[in-house]
């Protein structure tokens, strides 16, 4: 492949069956996503541009919202109206709901050809496959333990990386004490939920967040670790600034990159946001994990589902996605504007940046430790059903005064029900 020079998420069940629809255009191949914002817009070109390389005409579909939930319910609607895009941008239980209706074009002879069960690491590899065939073509990994920082502001208020966090507070109460936010902040409830996660995993390390947001343990869920989170969860959102119910994650970014706050935790997307600002890291920004979080990651991948065709070009243009998405080149460059890593675990890491360097490395230890674990927030640690009533809970516990051990009994109630 020849790599372009301007290098570079709920579902819940349906129960139609797929009609089978090629494209208005045969030439063209229609691609849902919901990758929207600067930085994200800039990653998906290299799709767009390389396939123009190969005579592949483009019809892009984008559907904005965090998460992918406005394009989940675009694509149910386009599906059960008999007329699928090509391919959709999915998270990882949404691809299984897609492949339990038989509705997903197999992808194991382009996976045998690229050897893909040898490069991606099984914690993703429990998504990419259903019963025992390939059905998604990842695109990178994020993830969503990251805190990014406002260098300037970091030094101009003394304000040294924090290790612990108690540190983590301490920094965003002198920010928020010398007229700053603290933390950048977006009240939607994928963004909750993401925050959420991160507090679980430091209150309680990873066996605890396995066990609760995985497992989905009852007694864990209901736990005084819980509580704790709750509790820590509260004193955190202490330091948002009053304007941040409905804010988008890309404009909560905008914050620290703006001089404005100081903090936010938020997935690796957002590194393309300030690359996309033309600010370096290490330099003009930091990143580094949630503290309480280090050696574990908490992880997403957005994925390339094909939709079953009777189309023999289509098909044809659905491998060849399939296979650029996967190649060593492109898995580089597309996580170069992303703000992602590759998917695949066997390529230098040299032509990524500082942040992207740090967290590859650290995406394979913590494969290696098996601490690589999905995030509940974006679809990989829960069914959607059981997502959603996450979401239900904890923004209900954002925006009110719930006291922790309401929080954890509903929480722990809503999730068996969800389950049931």
């Amino acid at each position: 492949m020849t790599v372009i020079s301007n290098v570079v998420k709920g579902l819940g069940c349906v129960l139609f069956p797929l009609a089978l629809a090629a494209p208005a255009h045969a030439a063209d191949v229609e691609v849902l996503n919901w990758w929207t914002s600067g930085g994200e817009a800039k990653a998906l070109g290299v799709l767009k541009d390389d396939l123009a390389e190969k005579g592949i005409g483009w019809k892009n579909m984008p559907v904005a919202g965090g998460a992918g939930t406005n394009a989940m319910a675009v694509l149910r609607s386009r599906v059960a109206s008999g007329n699928p895009p090509t391919a959709a941008q999915i998270l990882g239980f949404d691809a299984r709901d897609w492949a339990q209706r038989d509705t997903l074009a197999n992808l194991d002879q382009v996976a045998q050809e690229q050897n893909w069960s040898e490069v991606l690491p099984q914690a993703l590899q429990e998504f990419t496959k259903y019963n025992g065939h390939w059905i998604g073509a990842p695109f990178e990994i994020h993830s969503t333990n990251w805190v990014w920082g406002n260098k300037a502001l970091m030094d101009k208020l003394g304000i040294e990386q924090p290790k612990s966090w108690d540190d983590f507070l301490a920094a965003l109460k002198k920010a928020k004490d010398a007229g700053y936010i603290g933390l950048a902040y977006g009240g939607q409830p994928w963004q909750d939920a993401t925050v959420f996660e991160n507090v679980v995993l430091a209150s309680g390390g990873a066996d605890f967040y396995r066990q609760a947001l995985i497992e989905l343990d009852e007694n864990a869920l209901k736990s005084d670790t819980m509580v704790k989170a709750f509790d820590q969860l509260r004193e955190l959102l202490t330091y948002k600034d009053s304007n941040s119910s409905g804010r988008d994650w890309n404009l909560a970014t905008a914050l620290v990159i703006n001089d404005k706050a100081l903090f936010q935790i938020m997935g690796d997307w957002a590194k393309g946001e300030f690359d996309n600002a033309g600010l370096k890291p290490e330099q003009d920004f930091v990143c580094f994990r949630t503290p309480g979080t280090q050696g574990a990651v908490t992880f997403n991948s957005d994925q390339l589902i094909m939709f079953k065709t009777d189309d023999p070009q289509q098909k044809e243009y659905q491998e060849t996605m399939a296979k650029t998405i996967m190649s060593p080149d492109f898995q580089i460059a597309f996580s170069q504007l992303k703000g992602s890593v590759p998917a695949r675990m066997d390529l230098s890491a040299d032509k990524l940046d500082a942040c992207s360097q740090k967290g590859y490395e650290q995406v394979k230890q913590a494969a290696d430790a098996d601490k690589l674990m999905g995030s509940l927030a974006h679809g990989y640690a829960a069914p959607a059903s059981v997502k959603n009533a996450v979401f239900d809970i904890v923004s209900s516990f954002v925006n009110s005064n719930m006291d922790s051990q309401t929080a954890a009994t509903q929480l722990a109630r809503a999730v068996q029900g969800a389950k049931s």
